[in-house]
């Protein structure tokens, strides 16, 4: 099988590369490229039997018909979500649609409570000031986690393990779910509108759906505790990014933690550091001292960049031989 491999990075290579020296991927032949998959080079396809996408790159109607007619049958996707592949038009032109649904939980989640952590104690900040000699304490007053209440939106794979990392921390866990997670016996399931209410820390671990899109918004946030600090590495759109920025200012937040947001697809990933970012809430929320903003690198460890390499090599053999897999959507 020919697999061309959308927004390549080194990282990329070097595990996927690994992966391929096993025997029984000896048929599968990766070509790697740096663009990004979009209707724009969706046309590169051409001649290859699959491609490898990611989660910022644009598998929309235009992209998947684009990829039919270039005789594409598979799109592997390397990562969890699917948001951004129209999964309905793929399977209307006989393309097959796989994914990594687990990787490493604990990766995102450990990233989730590193971003509560910076952003809570500033410690982004008090590295910056420590390299000018500037050791003063001045505007790096957090708060103690120990004793306060977690809110866990979310309890699959990665929200239950944040939650056993808050429950590890001494805090008080409340969890929302339409499912309830069997193996967090010391977590207090309640609806959304209570954990709102009474959680200090809110980390959001759930999928993107039409239901859930904007969830956090001007009516949720009055809702929260003053001086409540929200972490999101699950998905930008849960977030109404307008909204969030007014109760920042308004002093709703004490601190805010972000690995995901709206504005992200096009220079997610990408050296950006010589250039004027073109979208004002990206530049707004940079602007303020108590958020903290990653570019989507909760996965970005040893062992999930190794699971996902694995699972996808995976997800070619089971193709390739005609089984089913719950990997495919």
């Amino acid at each position: 099988m020919k697999i061309l491999f959308f927004g390549t990075k080194n990282y990329d290579r070097e595990f996927f590369d690994k992966g391929l020296k096993e025997e029984k991927y000896k048929d599968i032949d990766i070509h790697y490229i740096e663009p990004n998959l979009t209707p724009e080079t969706a046309e590169l396809a051409h001649g290859y039997d699959a491609v490898c996408a990611f989660v910022n790159m644009d598998l929309g109607k235009e992209t998947v018909d684009i990829l039919h007619e270039m005789g594409v049958k598979l799109i592997l996707m390397r990562c969890a979500g699917y948001n951004n592949v129209d999964v309905d038009e793929a399977k209307k032109r006989g393309i097959t649609v796989m994914r990594v649904p687990s990787y490493s939980p604990e990766a995102v989640a450990e990233h989730a409570m590193a971003l509560a952590l910076t952003a809570n104690r500033h410690t982004h900040k008090a590295y910056i000031r420590g390299r000018e000699n500037d050791f003063s304490l001045s505007g790096l007053l957090g708060v103690n986690l120990f004793h306060k209440t977690a809110g866990i939106v979310g309890t699959g794979r990665i929200g239950a393990a944040m939650a056993r990392i808050c429950h590890g921390f001494g805090m008080k866990v409340l969890a929302t779910d339409v499912y309830h997670n069997p193996s967090l016996d010391f977590a207090e399931y309640v609806d959304f509108d209570t954990l709102l209410h009474e959680a200090d820390l809110i980390s959001l671990h759930c999928p993107m759906t039409e239901e859930n899109h904007h969830m956090i918004n001007l009516d949720s946030i009055a809702k929260m505790k003053d001086g409540v600090i929200l972490v999101n590495t699950s998905r930008g759109g849960l977030i109404k990014t307008d909204d969030l920025i007014q109760g920042i200012r308004d002093g709703k937040f004490f601190a805010v933690g972000l690995d995901v947001y709206e504005e992200e697809t096009g220079f997610v990933y990408e050296d950006m550091s010589d250039q004027i970012l073109d979208r004002s809430t990206m530049a707004r929320l940079l602007s303020f001292p108590n958020v903290m903003v990653t570019s989507h690198q909760g996965f970005f460890t040893k062992e999930a960049l190794e699971a996902i390499s694995h699972t996808t090599l995976e997800n070619v053999i089971t193709f390739i031989e005609g089984k089913e897999s719950p990997n495919t959507l």
